[in-house]
């Protein structure tokens, strides 16, 4: 029975099966009512005119089960009205109202380029992304809908049989007819975060319609109804998990199914009788029978890509900001759940390994900027002669045709010694080449620290190594399963850029010279091309990138080995690129060119693009194809098309003029500015012309900013 375990043992498909049973219970209240009184239509047309209200809910960043509900109500009372009118039927009204609402949302959708994915959870549904707090709502939903159903049950009776007599009996036919609608209301609005709209029709519909089969009491028939809507989500949930098929839809199907299985076996009854019907049902079974007999050998399952002991499997990617402000303060924001967690200097070190450094865990000190980068799951903080670790608590695991996503406590891991590397030259710029999209950022990038420590300009990792590299020409290896533990030890260091790519480590160091070395640090492949004077550097799908003096060197693996290919600029320039920005995934990558330009280099095509902007101080791309969006000094967001360099659309950052040294970090979805002076950070919906999408006011000033999860 392996089989039919194994799906819930994973947190969010628990979830997902506590959510579907509570809106097959809420389902069968209302549903039950909706296939006795012939209300099919209407339950179809309410559920698809919520479409306008969560479309402006989403649009003005507020709740979207309040937008559903305002919506659908909407529909309830328009409905009311116009089947009072003798001139036409009350489908016609329905009707009307149902092509009216939905082309109403169709519309509102259409002028956001950013509701693309939302519209499609809203139509779908995502069964595994319920959350705990969804499930509450459906416990508070279904409590009312139960207080509903059993006060109202004898209006509702006499409702349906004979409205007359209703009203002869002082049971007020106009009220229970209300009541009625706002339980169909109550039961379409709690259900379509789990199926969405369009399927949460089959849960309304088939599980009351394959009880009627099996019993003519209505309180039975809810009950049936609500054991059939639980099968139903108990094997969708197996069927999907095992088959890969979308879980809400399967859930929906089966049943569906289950409601053809109790017709034909109803047929089958009147035909043969109960045997006859008795044996339908025990061949339907058969299957399942035999699956249980069956001694299967004993399969020894494979940790999953990524896991960590103490960590939760999620269905989507935990995404979070991490910001420090030049004290060292750190808050890390849940960007699902807007939950903001603080992690003040006073807790850093709480968990470094007593054989480690021994260094202050402290980022103050010394007489240099603090700066961070970010590998995807940790943030880097350092200032003075410390580098600090902080676990961001999410991250996603990328292995090749599927992702897994973590989830584990938020913590602060410790600090190791960020001194005794060679001095070298500050880097310049903001660095975010990590494998996640982030980097190093902050004052102490900008080319002119020179005081005690080191600043880091780029952290990087994979399931081994976590690389953290620091202006001062050398890198911190750590080994990433140690970390994982909890623990900040330095495992070794490396002079020059050491990036890890294809379960090796390839260098860049001060002389030029490029090299690929094993996980140990034994000695390697040395490439004939160089990299003279490296600075700046990313990890592409497409291999390891360099900035270098004369243009960029990209090590890749090809056929089991490592090549290298320098892109040189398109003409000798001084405003060469030192510090690389890119979209997690992203093989386009973007750098400032002094303070007149951007720099857009296709490591793909091999080509760099040089668009001139007066006075830039932060750039990034969502990728190939994508518009640059540049912040310049005054405070303004542009959004500049790479290949004409023209701007396709502008915002005026509600900050004001810049202070600092901003960055704009990018993902699939959404684009994000630090507002240093205001305290706030911006999210910015870069496919909807700039649209301010969410604000994030903070207690700190947000000098630093990273994001994880991706």
């Amino acid at each position: 029975m392996d089989w039919l375990i194994a799906p819930f043992e994973v947190a969010f498909v628990q979830r997902a099966m506590w959510g579907g049973l509570l809106v097959s219970c809420v389902c069968a209240l209302a549903g039950t009512w909706v296939v006795v009184r012939g209300m099919a239509f209407l339950g179809d047309a309410m559920a698809h005119g919520m479409l306008p209200g969560v479309a402006v809910a989403a649009l003005l960043g507020g709740n979207l089960i309040v937008g559903a509900a305002i919506s659908c109500t909407a529909m309830a009372f328009g409905v009311s009205a116009l089947s009072r009118s003798k001139r036409f039927a009350a489908d016609t009204a329905i009707g009307l109202l149902f092509v009216g609402m939905l082309a109403a949302g169709v519309i509102i959708v259409s002028r956001s380029q950013s509701f693309a994915v939302d519209l499609t959870g809203f139509l779908f549904g995502d069964v595994l992304a319920v959350r705990t707090v969804d499930l509450w709502y459906l416990v508070v939903a279904l409590a009312i809908a139960l207080v509903i159903a059993v006060l109202g049950h004898r209006a509702f009776v006499a409702l349906t049989f004979d409205p007359r007599k209703a009203h002869t009996l002082g049971l007020h036919p106009k009220a229970a007819q209300v009541a009625l609608i706002g339980l169909l209301t109550l039961a379409i609005v709690a259900s379509f975060h789990v199926v969405g709209t369009l399927l949460v029709f089959g849960l309304l519909i088939a599980p009351p319609a394959a009880a009627v089969y099996w019993s003519d009491r209505i309180p039975v028939v809810m009950v049936i109804a609500a054991l059939v809507g639980g099968f139903s989500t108990v094997a969708g949930l197996v069927i999907s998990w095992h088959a890969g098929t979308a879980a809400g839809a399967t859930i929906a199907a089966v049943a569906v199914g289950s409601f053809f299985v109790s017709a034909i076996c109803s047929a089958v009854r009147e035909r043969f009788g109960k045997v006859g019907a008795a044996s339908v049902a025990a061949l339907a079974a058969l299957p399942l029978v035999g699956c249980a007999a069956a001694e299967e050998p004993a399969v020894v399952e494979e940790t999953p890509h990524g896991y960590v002991a103490g960590a939760e499997e999620m269905s989507e990617a935990q995404t979070r900001l991490v910001i420090a402000d030049a004290g060292g303060a750190v808050r890390v924001i849940d960007l699902l759940t807007e939950k903001v967690t603080s992690i003040g200097p006073e807790s850093a070190g709480a968990h470094a390994d007593p054989s480690s450094s021994g260094v202050s865990p402290s980022p103050s000190g010394g007489d240099r900027a603090p700066t961070m980068g970010g590998d995807g799951r940790y943030a880097y903080l350092s200032s003075g002669g410390s580098v600090r670790l902080v676990d961001s608590g999410g991250w996603t695991v990328d292995h090749d045709d599927h992702r897994h996503y973590y989830q584990a406590p938020i913590r602060d891991v410790g600090a190791v010694a960020a001194t005794g590397a060679g001095a070298g030259s500050a880097s310049s710029g903001t660095d975010s080449g990590s494998a996640d999209g982030s980097g190093a950022n902050g004052p102490g990038a900008s080319g002119v620290g020179t005081g005690t420590g080191s600043a880091v300009v780029g952290a990087y990792s994979d399931a081994a190594v976590a690389s953290v590299v620091l202006d001062s020409g050398a890198t911190i290896l750590f080994d990433r399963p140690t970390l994982d533990g909890g623990v900040a030890r330095e495992q070794r260091r490396v002079e020059g850029i050491a990036l890890p790519y294809a379960e090796r480590i390839v260098v860049a160091d001060g002389s030029g010279r490029v090299e690929v070395r094993g996980r140990d640090g034994a000695a390697g492949q040395v490439h004939n091309a160089t990299c003279p004077q490296p600075k700046g550097q990313a990890v592409t799908r497409r291999g390891v990138v360099f900035g270098c003096a004369d243009g960029a060197l990209v090590v890749a693996q090809r056929e089991g080995d490592f090549v290298a290919e320098k892109i040189p600029y398109p003409a000798p320039t001084s405003d060469r690129a030192s510090a690389f920005t890119h979209r997690p995934g992203s093989i386009t990558l973007t750098a400032l060119a002094g303070r007149d330009g951007v720099w857009t280099l296709d490591v793909r095509k091999k080509t760099w693009t040089r668009t001139a902007i007066t006075d830039p101080v932060a750039v990034n791309t969502a990728g190939e194809g994508a518009s640059l969006l540049v912040l310049t000094r005054d405070g303004v967001l542009h959004g500049i098309d790479p290949v004409s360099g023209s701007e396709t659309a502008q915002l005026v950052v509600p900050g004001g003029p810049v202070e600092g040294q901003p960055v704009i970090r990018v993902d699939p979805d959404r684009a994000y500015v630090n507002d240093i002076r205001g305290r706030k950070v911006y999210e910015i919906a870069y496919n909807d012309n700039l649209r301010v999408a969410r604000t994030f006011e903070l207690d700190i000033a947000p000098s630093l900013m990273v994001e994880t999860g991706l």
